[in-house]
């Protein structure tokens, strides 16, 4: 039986699952397949070829992934997130590290089979940095990829493993073998900041104090801010998120002299996103009480981030600014959501 080329998205359920299939399904020439333990939604669904509903860590569907489609990109979103990690390091190791396994051996698996390289799309966080101190971070400016990779949280720690992980199957795979068989998976990572979504309510997470006040004041609610006013660090919008791993997708290998790259948008503080908010909607009530276990954190990661590399190497260009994403997209989606 001739196996159909596809691409496979797992975690498909999540927002950047979604961006990715509507820009995706674009192409009917390359049919998408997805791999999550939670079902699309209907209007999604359609636009899929098939849907596997099932984990990471089941290496028997993955076999079967395997034995029915000629995979030539993946993108492997599915995670457990930050917050949940840490509450659960075990369950963090097994879904994180031992999933993304899992998918590095099956893209693996895939290029040898069909003889081309398997493009293996990889989100990475800021979670992977560790800065020592405030006074570190605050004298530091923009961080390189390559700096201050000392994770202090169990996600940060899985993420910076699979970089290494992926970095290791696209150049050393197996090196003591008496064949080459490293170059089968064509893996390329985006360290993402805090990625600030308009269309799903936060979850809790570590960055998710900025849409927690939109999402506040949008429904008449107080809000306690859970770190400082000074807190800083940098955001992205979501679509803006979508948009460059689809750019780093197509970006011929050549061009690409990183394995991971930075990228960034914006970084305001704390009030300057409390300004905005406030601005918006004059009567919010926010406030400050500061957790200080995610302020510790917070501090941890770097006020902003470099991502000249990802600018020349593959033309990375983010459309919102802090004004834009905002006052374009946050704020007027968020609003209409609670509007009558």
């Amino acid at each position: 039986m001739l196996r159909k080329p596809v691409v496979l998205i797992t975690g498909a359920s999540g927002e950047i699952g979604h961006g990715l299939i509507h820009s995706l399904a674009a192409d009917a020439d390359r049919p998408i397949i997805t791999l999550d333990v939670k079902s699309l939604a209907p209007e999604l669904g359609r636009l899929v070829a098939q849907e596997f509903i099932g984990s990471i860590l089941d290496t028997g569907l993955l076999e079967r992934i395997l034995s029915e489609y000629e995979v030539d990109t993946v993108f492997h979103l599915a995670a457990l997130l930050s917050t949940r990690s840490e509450f659960t390091p075990m369950t963090a190791h097994h879904v994180n590290v031992e999933g993304t396994m899992n998918l590095l051996e099956f893209a693996q698996k895939q290029g040898e089979s069909h003889g081309r390289p398997v493009r293996f799309l990889y989100p990475s966080s800021i979670a992977a940095y560790g800065l020592p101190d405030l006074a570190t971070k605050t004298s530091l400016g923009k961080v390189t990829e390559n700096e201050w990779t000392k994770p202090t949280t169990m996600y940060g720690c899985n993420k910076l493993y699979c970089e290494h992980m992926g970095r290791y199957y696209a150049k050393h795979y197996k090196q003591l073998a008496a064949e080459p068989l490293a170059g089968k998976v064509d893996f390329r990572c985006l360290r993402f900041p805090g990625l600030i979504s308009a269309v799903t309510v936060p979850s809790g997470g570590t960055s998710d104090y900025a849409p927690e006040m939109i999402h506040a004041a949008a429904q008449g609610k107080p809000y306690a801010c859970f770190v400082r006013p000074d807190t800083r660090i940098p955001f992205m919008a979501m679509p803006d998120g979508v948009e460059a791993l689809l750019r780093l997708a197509a970006a011929p290998r050549a061009s690409l002299g990183h394995t991971v790259y930075n990228v960034g948008a914006f970084n305001p503080s704390a009030e300057e996103v409390r300004a905005v908010v406030v601005q918006a909607f004059p009567g919010a009530e926010i406030s400050y009480q500061v957790d200080a276990k995610r302020q510790g954190i917070v501090d941890a990661w770097p006020a902003d981030v470099d991502d000249a590399a990802a600018r020349r190497d593959w033309g990375y260009s983010p459309r919102y600014d802090f004004e834009r994403a905002f006052s374009e997209y946050l704020i007027p989606t968020i609003r209409s959501r609670y509007q009558a």
